[in-house]
This record gives structure tokens, C-alpha cells and sequence, in this order.
């Protein structure tokens, strides 16, 4: 196979990671960059030359290269985008503006919101108007569209989003304005709302329309630079992105949709970790990703994440939900809880430690990196309390300083609380524990789930260090440390099945359902969907089909999600769609509504190709040989213990069955475990790391 290599990259807020599979043998090699902020394709294109040079891999036998990235997010984040204009219906310009009218803090009198991506003077109005049924109530005045369309092509607009009224039912009158612009306008690009999110939801569809509007130039850019670069390195063939949903699609597909990418890095992170749970034998995870700017969290339920199509990026307040700006897109649903490793800690006005938002970044980084950093982070708490080491971090590739971490955590914190270095960081440490627990544990409620059925599996750099002690919080017995943790999300790219999720909404009673036009659009659906995965690389007949209705009580102002198989679709009477919605709602709030009518809000057709099929168990190599034991160091487990004298392990030289008491540290190039006193830690046929920690051991952790 003279093209046989395929490369996960994922860009983190600190490191670009990266895994590359071997097609031919199975195996996996990982790496591990720092990241780029100015041009994260540097920082890309620096790691696949690394990783294909270290390991002797010409770059003209690499099939495919899958990229996730925080990009798009960024760039609304931080009001990176193009300039954009909205066009939509007369006595609608101040949809963005007006948002839906709800308080996400009803007590706060100077409550902010976030500003809309387009200012006012780009939101243009054009005389027409569909009907909720699709019906044309009011025909497109063409006349008027020639005269907006012309400001635009005046003003300086990259961008145009359009959403009308009730487009999603009929999308006739977008299309037609998307014909003049072309005549008109034809240097700009345009968006439909009938395209990127044909749902209910006025303010939903016209926020998403635009925030993808708004990164599309700067995404396809970054796009065009990554894959010149990767042409210049002799990486000739197509780049593959992963969608906030799990799902991998081909680069073209991807430009189309940029704001499908919003969450594409963490949601590869979920996708290893349900391959990871598969192997193990567990099909309820925890996932705990804590990189080097966030934590996040997901409930994985039967071997599946659970899913949502609604997402906020760009918040005013970090944790208040309603304060960003609404995405109506598949999404893996994964939550912030809390901060990463290079998350800036201070005192806030009330004496108290505060953890973030704020991120040191990769540059210049935690004072500990030594690159210009002053601020005390994570990761500097964690260095000084001997979680990390000074001279294997990165595998002995960055030396840590040690001086400058606690010069750091005394001027931040130690100084202004009156505490020692060492209290400074377990304040740190500990009030990020915390809060990461009461986040994941307030979650876990909210969907009705118990915790205790689950087990933690820690991903990204930080994860693991901070895993046990959050699980002790928690009351969790069991974490499942995977090897290679620390670029999970990168494995994920490659573990990931090619698919694409198609939407159409249209609020019907089931009673007054079309099963007909129904079944006639969700072949359209269907077809589409194929096309899309086929061109990402699916064989035709590999391809499969899932199908979901959002569903509800009439009257209500939320749906949930329903599984729909074919046999539902194929009745004429709707009993089995029912039957699906109360089998799905009693699970989710343990109450049905028997004789209360049900509506269908919208439909979801996921097309998906084959599993790629990677084998992780024989994708990691057997255990060098050698004795595994580093050393030993001291590590703080709490004010009671003080710090311990904690064995230190070289991961990789660990064999399965391989058992150890704590306390102790396992190291690996890419993370580091820490397992607590009282825990007893074993290695199992996959190189997993399985902790089992006694609850009687938070004792000796609480401060």
C-alpha cells in the first residue's frame, strides 16, 4: 500500500495534537505541538512534518489527513469574521437585536447581552412574506432586492445571510434573492437559512445563518492556507474535517458549513472515548476532557454520546446559559465545567480564588513554560504541588521552571490570601475540582442520570491529573485512564465514521401527518445525505441511515429527540411514532400524558459510512522492556497527608495485569496520571489504566 497513513489533527487552545494510524500494521503513533494562536496552520503543519519525519513516513503515503479545530469559534469569540449583512423580512431587522426575550438572569437590572455579528445598518429589509404552511401570503418584490443588493455590493459586505419568515417551509423566495445577489453582488457570498438551518425558531435560524456567514471567508482562508501547506510538504490528497456531531466530512462540504465546526475538536475527544469504553467492556462514560483552556463533559449512554442541536458560543458570562449566541446545529452535547490547564487564576474583589475565564494560551503560556508568562495557572499549581514533572513534561521535550510557577502562584494568590506557595496552589487546585464536580454532578441531574452508573474516562492534557480527585467529589469507584489521553481528540478524527446530519422542520400534529410527502422528503434527505458521504470516501453501498423526530406535547415550548425506525415510517396510522415518543419522553421525565395530542417539530436524517474500524488494542505496542519504575518524587495529596513520597512509572513499560497500590504518578508523553493514596490502579488487555478508588480515600483529599 504505498498510501497507507492517515492523520487525526486537533488544535487545542495550548498543543496541537496529532495521532497517526498505520493502515497496514494498525498502529498508532501520537505527537504533540504547541499551538500556533496567530496562524494555527503552522502549528498543524509543524506537527504532521514531526510526527511523519520522527517515525520515517514519507509524506506521499498519507491517504488522508482529519482535521478538527477551534477556529470557528474563535473567530466569533473573539469578532475575527468577515463583515456581514442580513437580509430578511420587511419589520423583521431586529430579530438579532430582540433575541427571544429571555432573562438568563432575572435579577441582574444591567444585564448584557452579547452584540449582534451584524451592526445595524447592515441589517436590510426586503416586502415579502411566507405563511407558517408555506404558503406565499405576499410575493418577493424583486425590485426591492435589486435595491438592497446594491447597497451591499457598495458598502464593503464579504457576506450576505439571508433569512426570511417561515423559509423553512418554503425556501422559494431565498433562493430567488440568492439569484439577484449573484447578478447584483456577484464578489459576495451568500447564505440561506432554508440551507444551513431549516428549522422553527426565527431568532435560532437568523443567529446561525449569520454566525456562519460571518466565519465563512476567514474558515475557507485558514482552509486554503492548510491545505497549500499541506501540497507543499508533499501531502497531495483531500483534507477531511470532523462536524461538532462526531461525524467526518470532506473538505468542501465543510466550507459550505463552517459553524457546523464549532465543537469539532472536543466532539472527536467523545468519539474516542466511546471507541475506548467499547473495547473495555463499558458502555456507560463519563467523559472528562480538561485541555489547556477548557473542561468539558459528556454522558455517553449505551455506547453512544448523548446529542442536541443547540449550542451558544461567544457567552457574556462563561457559565450562564442564554448569554451567548444561539447555534441551532447537531452537536455531540458536551458542557464547560470549568477551567484547563492554562487557565489564569487570581483573587477576585471578594477574597476569593477565581479560576479563569482567562487563558495564558500557548503564548505566551503558564509562567512554569518559561516563555513569558506571568500569570499563575493550572498547570503551574500542578508543577509546584509534584503532579507534573520539571524534566519528563512533553517527554523531557519542554523543561518546566519550577521558580517561576512559584514566583507566580505567591504573587497571585499566596500573597494577596496570606498563604504559603504550597496552600496557594492546593487553593488552585482544589477550587477547580470543585467546581468541575458540582458542574459535572449538576448535569448528570438535569438529564435525569445517576453518576454512580457511570465510569470517568479522562481525556486531554490536564484530564488525568485532575481525574481522581474529581471522582473521589463525585463518588465515583472507577476511572479508565486510556493511553495517550492527552491526544484523545486526535484519535477521535480517526475512529470516527464519515457522515453528515440533514434537517427539515415543520411543525404538524401527528394526527395530521402527510406520511406521503413525509416519506418523499425523507428520501430527498437521504439522497443528499449520500452524496455528501460519498464524496467524503464512503462506499455506496456501506452508507446508513438514522432517522430522529423532534417531538412534543402540543403546547409545548421544548421537543425532545425520538429514534425513528423504518417500520414507524412505513404505518399509516402513527402508532409505533407514538409509542416511540412515549418510550422516549417517559425515560426522560418518568411521566407520559396519555391522551394529550403530540406534534413533530422537525426531522433528522443521519447518513453515516462505515466504521473505520481501528483496532486499539493492537494500534498500541506491547510494553518495552525494562523496569517501569522512574523513580520517585514528592506529591500533595491535602493539608491531613501533606505531601507523599509517590512512585513514578514510565507508562508504556507497563504490561497488562500489570497492578499498583497508591499512591502514584504514571507518566506518558502526552498526560500524566495521578492516582491517590488508598487506590489501586491496573493495567487491562487494552493498556488502559483502571483506577479503583475507595471513597474512604476523599478523607485524606478534602482540605
Amino acid at each position: 500500500m504505498s498510501e497507507r497513513y492517515r492523520i487525526g489533527v486537533d488544535i487545542g487552545g495550548t498543543f496541537t495534537d496529532l495521532v497517526m494510524l498505520d493502515t497496514g500494521t494498525g498502529r498508532l503513533y501520537n505527537d504533540k505541538v504547541l499551538t500556533t494562536p496567530r496562524d494555527p496552520s503552522v502549528g498543524v503543519l509543524e506537527g504532521i512534518g514531526r510526527i511523519l519525519a520522527a517515525n520515517g513516513v514519507s509524506a506521499s503515503e498519507v491517504e488522508h489527513v482529519i482535521h478538527g479545530t477551534t477556529l470557528v469559534a474563535n473567530a466569533v469569540i473573539e469578532r475575527r469574521g468577515s463583515t456581514v449583512a442580513l437580509i430578511t423580512t420587511r419589520g423583521f431587522g431586529d430579530v438579532l437585536q430582540i433575541g427571544t426575550e429571555w432573562r438568563y438572569d432575572t435579577y441582574d437590572l444591567f444585564m448584557k447581552l452579547p452584540e449582534p455579528l451584524v451592526p445595524r445598518h447592515l441589517r436590510l429589509e426586503v416586502t415579502e412574506r411566507v405563511g407558517p404552511d408555506g404558503r406565499i401570503l405576499e410575493p418577493l418584490d424583486e425590485a426591492d432586492v435589486v435595491r438592497v443588493a446594491r447597497q451591499i455590493a457598495s458598502g464593503g459586505v464579504a457576506t450576505v445571510a439571508v433569512s426570511l419568515l417561515h423559509s423553512f417551509r418554503n425556501p422559494a423566495h431565498e433562493r430567488r434573492i440568492r439569484e439577484i445577489l449573484a447578478r447584483e453582488a456577484p464578489e459576495v457570498a451568500v447564505c440561506l437559512s432554508s440551507d444551513v438551518m431549516p428549522e422553527i425558531g426565527e431568532y435560532e435560524r437568523a443567529s446561525t445563518t449569520v454566525c456562519n456567514a460571518y466565519v465563512l471567508p476567514v474558515f475557507k482562508h485558514y482552509l486554503r492556507r492548510l491545505t497549500d501547506g499541506l501540497r507543499r510538504i508533499g501531502v497531495r490528497k483531500d483534507l477531511y474535517l470532523m462536524l461538532s456531531d462526531g461525524g467526518t466530512v470532506h473538505e468542501s462540504t465543510a466550507a459550505a458549513y463552517p459553524v457546523r465546526l464549532v465543537q469539532s475538536g472536543p466532539a472527536g475527544g467523545v468519539q474516542a472515548i466511546s471507541a475506548i469504553g467499547r473495547v473495555a467492556g463499558e458502555s456507560n462514560l463519563l467523559c472528562f476532557d480538561m485541555g489547556g483552556t477548557t473542561a468539558k463533559a459528556c454522558l455517553v449512554d449505551d455506547g453512544q454520546p448523548l446529542r442536541t442541536t443547540e449550542f451558544e458560543v461567544a457567552r457574556v458570562y462563561r457559565f450562564k446559559k442564554g448569554s451567548g449566541l444561539p447555534l441551532r446545529v447537531p452537536v455531540i452535547e458536551m458542557i464547560e465545567i470549568g477551567a484547563g490547564g492554562g487557565s489564569i487564576a487570581r483573587v477576585d474583589h471578594l477574597g476569593l480564588v477565581q479560576i479563569g475565564p482567562e487563558s495564558s494560551s500557548a503564548d505566551p503560556g503558564p509562567a512554569c513554560y518559561g516563555r513569558g508568562g506571568r500569570d499563575a495557572t493550572v498547570t503551574d499549581a500542578d508543577l509546584v504541588l509534584g503532579y507534573l514533572s520539571a524534566d519528563s513534561f512533553l517527554g523531557g521535550d519542554m523543561r518546566l521552571d519550577v521558580a517561576a510557577a512559584q514566583d507566580a502562584l505567591h504573587r497571585a494568590v499566596g500573597a494577596p490570601l496570606g498563604l504559603s506557595v504550597i496552600d496557594a496552589a492546593w487553593a488552585i487546585h482544589e477550587t477547580v475540582n470543585e467546581n468541575m464536580a458540582q458542574a459535572a454532578s449538576i448535569h448528570a441531574l438535569e438529564k435525569a442520570k445517576r453518576l454512580s452508573d457511570y465510569v470517568m474516562v479522562p481525556i486531554g492534557g490536564a484530564g488525568p491529573v485532575h481525574a481522581c480527585n474529581i471522582a473521589l467529589k463525585l463518588g465515583l469507584p472507577r476511572v479508565l485512564c486510556p493511553l495517550g489521553a492527552g491526544v484523545a481528540s486526535a484519535l477521535g478524527f480517526l475512529v470516527a465514521p464519515v457522515a453528515f446530519t440533514l434537517v427539515q422542520g415543520g411543525v404538524v400534529p401527528l394526527d395530521e401527518l402527510d406520511r406521503v410527502a413525509l416519506r418523499a422528503s425523507l428520501a430527498d434527505m437521504q439522497r443528499k445525505g449520500l452524496e455528501m458521504v460519498q464524496a467524503a470516501g464512503a462506499a455506496p453501498g456501506e452508507a446508513t441511515v438514522a432517522y430522529v423526530a423532534a417531538m412534543r406535547y402540543v403546547g409545548q415550548g421544548y421537543d425532545i429527540d425520538v429514534l425513528v425506525d423504518a417500520q414507524a415510517l412505513a404505518e399509516e396510522d402513527g402508532h409505533s411514532l407514538r409509542a416511540a415518543f412515549d418510550a422516549a419522553y417517559l425515560a426522560q421525565f418518568n411521566r407520559i400524558e396519555a391522551g394529550m395530542p403530540v406534534e413533530i417539530v422537525s426531522w433528522r436524517v443521519t447518513v453515516s459510512g462505515a466504521d473505520p474500524g481501528v483496532d486499539l488494542v493492537a494500534g498500541r505496542p506491547l510494553a518495552a522492556h525494562g523496569d517501569a519504575r522512574r523513580g520517585s518524587r514528592k506529591v500533595y495529596f491535602g493539608p491531613r497527608s501533606g505531601f507523599v513520597d509517590a512512585p513514578v512509572y514510565d507508562r508504556y513499560r507497563l504490561a497488562p495485569g500489570s497492578r499498583f497500590e497508591g499512591p502514584a504518578v504514571f507518566e506518558e508523553r502526552e498526560s500524566t496520571t495521578v492516582v491517590p493514596p488508598g487506590a489501586v490502579a491496573q493495567i487491562d488487555a487494552a493498556l488502559n489504566l483502571v483506577v479503583e478508588l475507595p471513597i474512604e480515600a476523599a478523607e485524606g483529599l478534602q482540605s
